[in-house]
């Protein structure tokens, strides 16, 4: 069970180790683009192109999909970035129901750990499995396994790593369970632990009052989807840009946060301990660009900022 491109390396895993999938639940096809073509998930592009059975139900309760689903016969289920399954799913097969999730619980349970780990300048990360229950991201762990951040880390590199850790870990939890030495321990009850909250347009903006490091994380954390943005004032004009890339250049100024010093071919914002060198963002209507490129054509005053 699972829907974007993260859960097509799990499950390709488990079919490429010779898993009998005896199906794939996946999203529902959606419009998308400006010709609103009905859109495909990732898994159920890829289970269609090894010939698996794919149900797309909307409602995880209704009952013809619960009938489909038994009929199914599966003895475990596996779900990597699916929904909140109602008991009636996650109960039904013998040897239950377990879920990868991207980060080292009990931290960063909720929908987007991966970017909060970066976001939150974590020095580790990782996956871990455990048996679904009642609650999100609160059962019984049954195996987990760590990965060092690297100073560079963006919310994009380490999900592609995290991936490759998830199908070992996957295929590992699987021989656990089939070969019954699956030992589920209860996670563990921490005073203070991160959270990882849906990424909105609210909590994607940037703070320009915030110290140097913490904005470059908050960017990296979100780059390069869903971006952190922010409203430039320039020419009397207010936009919306996004900024997927940036550098930092520590140093002691008496510039106003979130000001802008452009140069022919540098872009650069005061920030609190020093300048972030922006590389690559977005205008609105535009494409992504260097900044180089984006300065051949687009002059900033010298009042222009972030705010």
């Amino acid at each position: 069970m699972g829907t974007p491109y993260f859960a097509v390396g799990i499950l390709q895993a488990l079919v490429e180790k010779g898993h009998r999938i005896v199906g794939v639940i996946t999203a529902a096809d959606k419009p998308a683009g400006r010709g609103r073509k009905l859109h495909e998930s990732a898994v159920k592009q890829y289970a269609v192109s090894q010939g698996l059975t794919v149900l797309q139900p909307t409602n995880l309760k209704n009952e013809d999909f619960l009938a489909q689903l038994r009929d199914l016969n599966a003895n475990l289920q596996v779900v990597v970035a699916f929904r909140m399954l109602p008991k009636s799913v996650w109960a039904m097969p013998e040897y239950g129901t377990f879920n990868l999730h991207a980060s080292l619980l009990p931290q960063y349970r909720g929908a987007a750990p991966i970017n909060w780990a970066v976001i939150n300048r974590e020095q580790e990360s990782g996956v871990t499995t455990f048996f679904i229950d009642e609650k999100i991201d609160t059962g019984a762990i049954i195996d987990s396994k760590k990965i060092k951040l690297t100073a560079e880390e963006t919310a994009g590199s380490l999900y592609d790593k995290l991936m490759v850790l998830g199908s070992q870990v996957v295929l590992n939890t699987v021989q656990l369970i089939e070969q019954n030495e699956a030992h589920p321990k209860a996670q563990p009850k921490l005073e203070e632990f991160n959270e990882a909250p849906k990424l909105t347009s609210e909590n994607t903006r940037i703070d320009w009052s915030l110290p140097i490091e913490d904005i470059d994380a908050f960017i990296r954390g979100l780059s390069p989807y869903p971006s952190a943005w922010t409203q430039l004032h320039n020419n009397k004009e207010e936009v919306k840009v996004k900024i997927f890339d940036c550098a930092m250049e520590s140093s002691e100024h008496d510039r106003s946060n979130g000001q802008l010093i452009a140069t022919k071919k540098e872009l650069k914002v005061a920030v609190k301990g020093g300048y972030l060198i922006l590389k690559v963002i977005q205008l609105p209507g535009k494409r992504k660009m260097e900044i180089a490129a984006l300065l051949n054509g687009y002059k900033f005053d010298e009042d222009a900022k972030f705010v």
